[in-house]
């Protein structure tokens, strides 16, 4: 009985072991490939978040693997020493698919320490600043997605129903500036709850969507939009948000007034007073919903005021067998170029003042791979551009000056951010957000 015991222990210790080496050896090359790609990221500045992010309790945390593999923007996070780890911050846009998966609860979405960001407002979990009455939703809070924005509308004009003031001086309740996302779920709220309401803004209604090229896709996730229902679906084209955000303009006859330009904001809660260039408006509380995009950033260099240059690319197709600069090197940028570069004819070249690409999304990273490798963009690093010339662009690096023929030039340089107008109105910023999202 006991060599019969052995043989059988000795057969299903084989047996392990035939799974367990393979499985050892496999583990060991991930993490091996996992620790050279966070060398290769922070060599490039990719490994940290920009905004929101993973924050992992290393305590608790089991290595199981399972953010990692659900993670929509392929390798924001890998596993290394048995816990995950953030190997591309870059790469996050706050999906949160991570902390919702995680067994244990060992990540939670957040914004990490910010006591010393100049770019994020001090606001309370109902996203009011330091100034009674007047909020903060949407991109300029520093929690990105389209999701998040439409919460953060609903949650402020919650919040603003709740500890309504009632001033009858005031021609609104609420006033609203900015029609994205966060700005539209907030008026179709008002408008739910029986608030006067009134949203304002300088372009059309789609806020940041409006810039996406032509049938981008985007990330929505399952919420709830005031006044319409779910929107359920993963992703979006942008033509397909748009037609929804007209749809509920028109079906709930949305108050809405484009064309005004936010200046200040004057008063205090109970009789605002929103000063924009077409006029004032008096509201008793206020909600900022304008994004971080701002106004494009022009380079200011000779040429640039020509009817050829352009901060925003609004459909692909109509350009074809030209010969076209895309100036920039974040996602817009990115996505503009590979647009334009799938078109018939097109000679596409980017110009890039950095040796890389920084803080690209996943998949754009691979894109612009490809289309390098395809021949359909080609890319200037280490350049600037310094004139531009009815037929022609020239760029300068550090070795030369080219100047490349061209017919189009799309500038993507950043925006002008509405930062100086909120501190001139007295917006606090540097205190961690703690908002529900």
């Amino acid at each position: 009985m006991d060599s019969e015991l052995l043989i059988t222990w000795g057969i299903g210790l084989f047996i392990i072991l035939l799974f367990l080496i393979p499985y050892i050896r496999k583990m060991k090359r991930q993490e091996a490939y996992t620790k050279k790609r966070l060398e290769e990221t922070r060599s490039k500045r990719q490994d940290k978040a920009l905004l929101q992010h993973p924050i992992i309790n290393q305590s608790s945390c089991i290595g199981c693997g399972i953010c990692v593999e659900v993670c929509p923007e392929g390798d924001v996070l890998g596993l290394i020493d048995g816990k995950a780890t953030i190997i591309h911050g870059s790469h996050c846009v706050g999906h949160g698919k991570c902390a919702e998966n995680c067994p244990v609860g060992a990540i939670e979405i957040g914004l990490g320490d910010i006591s010393q960001r100049e770019d994020i407002p001090q606001l309370s979990p109902n996203f009011e600043t330091n100034i009674s009455g007047l909020y903060i939703v949407g991109e300029l809070s520093g929690l990105a997605l389209i999701k998040n924005a439409i919460s953060h509308g609903v949650n402020a004009i919650d919040h603003i129903q709740k500890n309504n003031s009632n001033n009858l001086d005031s021609e609104f309740d609420v006033v609203i500036v900015g029609a994205g996302p966060a700005g539209l779920s907030a008026a179709l709220r008002a408008k739910e709850l029986g608030l006067k309401y009134m949203i304002l803004d300088q372009d059309q209604p789609g806020g940041t969507i409006l810039q996406y090229p032509r049938r981008k896709l985007v990330l929505v996730q399952a919420v709830d939009l005031p006044l319409y229902g779910t929107l359920k679906k993963g992703e979006y084209s942008k033509e397909d948000l748009l037609d929804i955000w007209e749809k509920v303009i028109e079906d709930q006859k949305i108050k809405l007034l484009t064309g005004h330009k936010l200046l200040g904001i004057t008063g205090e809660k109970g009789n605002f007073t929103v000063n924009t260039s077409s006029g004032p408006a008096n509201a008793s509380q206020v909600v900022l919903a304008l994004g971080r995009r701002g106004t494009p950033r022009k380079l200011g260099i000779p040429g640039e005021e020509l009817s050829k240059v352009m901060y925003k690319l609004i459909d692909a197709e109509t350009y074809k067998n030209r010969k076209i600069l895309v100036i920039g090197g974040g996602d817009s940028a990115i996505e503009a170029a590979i647009g334009l570069g799938h078109q018939d004819g097109n000679e596409v070249t980017m110009s890039y003042r950095k040796e890389n690409f920084f803080r690209l999304k996943a998949r754009n990273e691979t894109h612009i791979q490809d289309a390098i490798n395809n021949g359909l963009v080609n890319v200037i690093f280490n350049s600037n551009a310094s004139m531009i010339d009815k037929n022609s662009v020239t760029l300068n690096s550090k070795e030369s000056s080219i100047k490349l023929d061209n017919e189009f030039v799309f500038i993507f340089a950043g925006g002008e951010l509405p930062f100086p107008l909120l501190n001139s109105i007295g917006i606090e910023f540097g205190k961690k957000v703690e908002a529900v999202t």
